[in-house]
This record gives structure tokens, C-alpha cells and sequence, in this order.
């Protein structure tokens, strides 16, 4: 088989059956309504329409155009626009109406703004909280080129969690994430933790890149060193042509083997599977942390 084929043919255990459309149909018109953005829709998540038909989504924020160049992100790159001031309370908004209890916000990076966008995190926490005050929240991050105090401000307004993805190993790092640094994405998590004992950090990985066992398995113990308590690990799955190919397919077993590492290193929770993401069954990881 070649690889041009092996990239076209996904095994069994990696094809979705189809979610409910009349929810995943309403869960959109929300969305559009409230003019929020999700990475569920601007990645092109495989989990889309599952996560959409139990009426769950991810918002992303600052707008839906990123400064970075990472190779395996569909979100659109260029230069993006002012931050919207409205778009705290719109998100406040798209929570109540989608009746969640569990909200994840992430955002595409913004290395044009001085904070980073670390602001718009803490703006959008603080709206959620006022207007939901029995709502857990998780921030996805982007790496804030390292700066501490943006880590501080998202964490003082009461996250439950607090995530900054690693993406890959670090030897991939200059064909993965280009523009990032996998020693400056190590220091917000131990920040993140360093800033808060209370908060749970948590950190995810791609396999099928072109990274070894060895090397995934040195990503997690640095993890475990920096104080993540939770890890995900996912298959990469090519968003569009555009993106980085897919070199291999990780086969269950070896998602069960880092599920095991995970927990002999210490992990609170290790969520490893082909179809896992660093929000997926966000609201699941948080109620089952210890288990």
C-alpha cells in the first residue's frame, strides 16, 4: 500500500457514524445567532457533529484568524482583527442557551496583542461566572510566549482548569509548530500550577506525525515534571489538504499502552484514543478526574 492510499483509506476504528441533525442543526443556529466562534467548526473537529448532537461545543475566541502558522491547524492564518468586546458577553449568552453546566474556551493565538489575548480570556471567565455562577470553565491556551502574568490573570478569575497543548514531540516542533517553542509550552503548564494548586493543569499530544513511542512517552514524563494532571493523546487526522499529512495509524493497543504509562507516572487522568481531544468529554474528565 502506498502512502498516497494509506492517507485516503481510514481503518475502521477511525470512521464516525453520523450525529442527530436536528441538534446539531440547533446547536449551529445558536452559535450564529450569538456570533461565537467554535474550534469544533474552524478545525474541522472529526467529533463535530457527536459533540454537537449532545448539544456541547467548544468556543474559541479572538476571532477565528490566527497569527501562527502550526502545519496541522486549519484555522485560518493571517492578521487578525481588533478584539470584539462584545464577544464575552455573546459567549455568556451562547452558554445559557446550549444549558451548559461545563464550558471550554480556547482561542486561536493572538501574538499581535501585548497580553497576548489573556485579557479576553479573563473578561470572558469573569462574564460566564456573572451570569452562570454554577458553570465549571476550562481555558485552552495558546503559550503567551511564555509570560507568567497572563497565566495568573486567566487563573485568578476562577478557571476549574487550566490547558495549554504541547501538539507534539519536540523534534517535530520545527515542522509541527514553527512559530512555538516546546520549553516555553512546558513553562506555562508548570506556571499554571505554580499559580494555583486548586486548578487542574492539563496538556494534550497528536500521534501519527512521524514521532516514536519513546519520544511520546518523554513528552508525558516532562508533563508529569512540570505538574500537568491531565494529558490527552489523540490521532492527528489531516483537517485539509493544505495541512500536514498523516504518517501513520496508531492502532488502539498502543493508545491503551500510553493510557497505562500515564497512570504509573501519576497522572490525575490520561484520555487516550484515536478520537480523543483536548476538550472532548471535557465535562466527563472534570467530574471523573481521580477515576
Amino acid at each position: 500500500m502506498t502512502k498516497q492510499s494509506l492517507h485516503k483509506r481510514l481503518p475502521l476504528f477511525l470512521r464516525k457514524t453520523a450525529g442527530n441533525p436536528v441538534r446539531i442543526h440547533s446547536v449551529k443556529k445558536i452559535l450564529r445567532e450569538e456570533k461565537v466562534h467554535t474550534v469544533c467548526e474552524e478545525a474541522r473537529c472529526p467529533n463535530l457533529s457527536e459533540c454537537f448532537s449532545e448539544d456541547t461545543a467548544t468556543f474559541l475566541l479572538l476571532g477565528d484568524v490566527c497569527t501562527r502558522k502550526c502545519s496541522f491547524c486549519a484555522v485560518r492564518k493571517g492578521t487578525p482583527g481588533l478584539p470584539d468586546r462584545e464577544e464575552p458577553g455573546r459567549v455568556a449568552g451562547a452558554v445559557g442557551r446550549l444549558g451548559l453546566s461545563h464550558v471550554v474556551l480556547t482561542s486561536v493565538t493572538r501574538d499581535d496583542l501585548p497580553d497576548g489575548g489573556a485579557g479576553q480570556f479573563a473578561f470572558t471567565v469573569k462574564e460566564i461566572h456573572s451570569k452562570h455562577p454554577n458553570v465549571t470553565i476550562e481555558a485552552l491556551t495558546p503559550d503567551f510566549k511564555g509570560d507568567e502574568s497572563c497565566v495568573r490573570r486567566i487563573i485568578s478569575e476562577g478557571v476549574a482548569i487550566f490547558g495549554h497543548n504541547l501538539e507534539t514531540v519536540p523534534g517535530l516542533y520545527r515542522r509541527v509548530r514553527p512559530m512555538a517553542d516546546y520549553k516555553t509550552s512546558l513553562h506555562i503548564i508548570s506556571s499554571a500550577k505554580n499559580a494555583s494548586s486548586k486548578v487542574l493543569t492539563k496538556s494534550g499530544i497528536m500521534v501519527g506525525l512521524g514521532e516514536t513511542k519513546k519520544e511520546v512517552i518523554g513528552v508525558m514524563r516532562d508533563l508529569r515534571q512540570a505538574g500537568c494532571d491531565i494529558v490527552t493523546i489523540g490521532q492527528y487526522l489531516r483537517p485539509d489538504k493544505e495541512s500536514m499529512a498523516v504518517q501513520r495509524y496508531v492502532e488502539p493497543g498502543e493508545f491503551d499502552e500510553y493510557r497505562l504509562e500515564g497512570k504509573t507516572m501519576g497522572f490525575m487522568k490520561v484520555l487516550s484514543g484515536p478520537f480523543v481531544r483536548s476538550s472532548y468529554h471535557a465535562k466527563m474528565t472534570l467530574i471523573n478526574k481521580i477515576s
